[in-house]
């Protein structure tokens, strides 16, 4: 067995010039027009002069991922603008004065029928009939073509490549429901790998990758911090976890509520027991560690004590967890509300909430020298009025 303990990084790693406690990792759930959210996360650390290491994203995620990743610093801002610009459902009439939330309800029908130019289309043979043979590259109610344009046009997969940011994206394979994460740090990633991790069945179709088809990495894991978990070598990390789907809520009383309380109940992924799991698991790697180093030097270096010490971790990782408010009026469509005004008060309501972080920096400062995760929740008012 490999001594575990040569794969973690060292407690006392490089510090960094703005005071982040190791690398700094940018985690995006999958969420679809919620995720303008993470576009104004990443517009506050930007403007905060913090750039990510390491992007992890599903869905959404791995879209407004590769559009940070893909891009030089100063154009990384620029390209999410145009990004969730073109991404813009807006009504042919306005009736905002007159019946309140009526666009957005035009702007779901809207993206219902004719889908986004820049994104996904209607695919009219899917409505031929269940049993229609579109083919499994095809089978879905509508194409993602104009995305692999959209996402073409934005990012430069040359720059993904380099791995400055590292950028993951996570897909499930169709045949064996298996989690895969493409990793810019193990192979080369192109336009597909973010396509497949956002291919929602039934509504878009699976992506081939290397003879394979995937879809949608939320199926199965819709916030993929187990990637800094599970990574190899572990790091010193202050990781910014963004989430788009609230895991708390009232007891719904209307069909209306049933259906957006199940979405957020079906996406938020678990997140909190993870987490309690990943703390527990981090603590033993902690006590390990200093049960190694109490034992006397020949004892420490037989062999035996040495591949049980492997499991021992100096590493510690700072999740701040940010969540996107549900905004008034918000219904089960939420996800598609590609209206202007939902995009711009998520993209505020992400930009907001990061500042104010920031300025609190919770990561800094004494902790238990046995806990291996730290979480920050981030504490808002969570329905926030529509302008």
């Amino acid at each position: 067995m490999h001594d575990v303990q040569e794969f973690c990084s060292s407690p006392n790693m490089r510090a960094r010039a703005n005071s982040e406690p190791g690398q700094v990792v940018l985690v995006l759930q999958g969420g679809g027009a919620l995720g303008s959210y993470q576009a104004g996360v990443y517009q506050a650390l930007n403007e905060a002069g913090i750039e990510p290491d390491w992007i992890i994203g599903t869905s959404i995620g791995a879209i407004n991922a590769s559009l940070i990743a893909g891009n030089a610093p100063q154009n990384r801002l620029p390209r999410l603008r145009e990004f969730w610009k073109r991404m813009e459902q807006n009504p042919v009439w306005n009736f905002r004065d007159i019946f309140p939330g009526f666009n957005e309800k035009l702007s779901y029908w809207s993206t219902v029928t004719h889908g986004i130019p820049g994104f996904f289309r209607p695919n009219p043979l899917a409505h031929a009939a269940d049993s229609y043979p579109l083919g499994p590259d095809h089978a879905g109610y509508y194409s993602t073509a104009p995305l692999e344009r959209t996402l073409t046009e934005l990012v430069d997969f040359n720059l993904v490549n380099r791995c400055k940011p590292r950028l993951t994206v996570g897909a499930a394979h169709v045949r064996s429901s298996r989690m895969r994460y493409f990793d810019s740090r193990d192979c080369e990633l192109g336009v597909k790998h973010v396509m497949a991790s956002g291919a929602l069945p039934p509504a878009f179709p699976a992506i081939r990758i290397d003879g394979e088809l995937y879809w949608d990495g939320g199926i199965l894991s819709n916030t993929p911090t187990e990637a800094v978990f599970d990574d190899n070598p572990r790091k010193n990390s202050l990781i910014f976890a963004v989430h788009l789907w609230n895991p708390s809520g009232a007891e719904p009383t209307t069909m209306a509520e049933v259906l957006n309380r199940h979405k957020d109940v079906q996406y938020s992924s678990r997140i909190a027991s993870h987490i309690a799991r990943q703390q527990q698991a981090h603590r033993l790697r902690h006590v390990i560690n200093q049960l190694a180093a109490r034992l006397p030097e020949a004892e420490r270096n037989s062999e035996t004590v040495r591949e049980l010490a492997g499991y021992g971790c100096p590493t510690r990782m700072h999740i701040v967890r940010l969540l996107a408010p549900q905004l008034s009026r918000e219904d089960h469509t939420k996800d598609i509300d590609f209206s202007p005004s939902g995009i711009m008060q998520r993209w505020d309501a992400g930009y907001r909430h990061t500042r104010s972080v920031l300025a609190k920096k919770p990561w800094m400062g004494e902790f238990d020298p046995l806990a291996g995760v730290i979480l920050h929740e981030q504490i808002e008012v969570m329905a926030e009025a529509a302008e």
